[in-house]
């Protein structure tokens, strides 16, 4: 039998993880929206693009959260995008009310799914998501480091004038302003950016990278990005549903890790069948580590609102 991922929301993100799911011959998809027809719109479209693309996965469109049972994987990236200048935490109490309206849903439906998290602010939103379903914390992440670190990455190539497929990135912490890349673990071909560009030019990379998805949002004046978080996303599926036990930067639950305690952040994590299977500590300057601790100190700070709604 086919392995299962269900997508809740039918947007840009939505639609675009189902169609990176297919294409890439991973799992057949469920797509659940609220808005009458649009899921069901779009999966017929995709349905009749497979005979082009050249796969046989299924997909299946509906507001009836009974389509999703029996997925082994539930991404969740319904919600209300970022409007120019808006920011991720602007979007806080709204899309908690959405999330508040899917989960218990999840829960009944895919108790034993891993849920991924889409929705901004992510880390926050992966936080609620965790406690609305009772799910274990190993079967609960947030979409944010592959996205931040293959934005970084395209950055540094476009930079150098090299393939993108030579540099390596990492990106820590909340998925927001306070991101932190580390230069020491972006490298072109193995070699330390640091030991290829001047110390303001990678500082004006990782600053790019912080506002990978504003630059996008500013150019686009009607909606956020959706191409590369639906790649990022498929990257995080496929890991999973491969059990490939890759690590790649994810949102996840930290009981120590780091020095912090009690909250989801972006941190290097292996993933496999069972969700998050480690957590993998590396080493950082004090100076990465502080800024780890104060974009973790952010995340905090939202979490405390979504404690109220709880």
């Amino acid at each position: 039998m086919s392995p299962k991922v269900a997508v809740i929301g039918a947007g840009n993100v939505g639609a675009t993880c189902a169609q990176r799911i297919l294409e890439h011959d991973l799992a057949d998809v469920a797509l659940v929206d609220v808005v009458e027809g649009l899921a069901a719109g779009k999966a017929l479209d995709l349905a009749e693009a497979a005979p082009l693309v050249g796969h046989d996965r299924k997909i299946t469109g509906s507001t009836d959260y009974r389509v999703i049972e029996g997925s082994l994987i539930v991404v969740i990236t319904a919600g209300l995008a970022r409007k120019p200048g808006m920011s991720r935490s602007d979007l806080l109490m709204a899309n908690a009310k959405i999330l508040q309206s899917i989960v218990p849903q999840v829960a009944t439906r895919a108790p034993g799914a891993i849920l991924i998290v889409v929705t901004n602010p992510l880390d926050t939103m992966t936080y609620l998501a965790w406690r609305l379903s009772g799910f274990p914390r190993e079967r609960v992440m947030g979409m944010a480091g592959v996205l931040d670190s293959s934005r970084l990455r395209y950055f540094v190539s476009e930079k150098l004038k090299v393939p993108a497929g030579e540099v390596e990135a990492l990106v820590l912490g909340g998925h927001g302003d306070t991101m932190v890349p580390v230069p020491a673990q972006t490298t072109v071909s193995g070699k330390p950016i640091t030991q290829l560009l001047p110390k303001p030019e990678v500082d004006q990379l990782m600053q790019r990278a912080r506002e990978g998805g504003a630059e996008v949002v500013k150019l686009l004046k009607t909606g956020s990005a959706f191409y590369a978080p639906a790649s990022a996303v498929a990257e995080m599926v496929q890991a999973i549903l491969k059990d490939e036990k890759k690590v790649l930067p994810a949102c996840v639950f930290l009981s120590g890790q780091y020095g912090l305690r009690d909250l989801f952040c972006g941190v290097p994590a292996r993933l496999g069948k069972n969700g998050v299977e480690e957590i993998v500590e590396i080493s950082l300057t004090a100076e990465e580590k502080q800024a780890l601790a104060a974009s973790a100190q952010a995340v905090q700070a939202d979490r405390a609102a979504v404690d109220a709604l709880l």
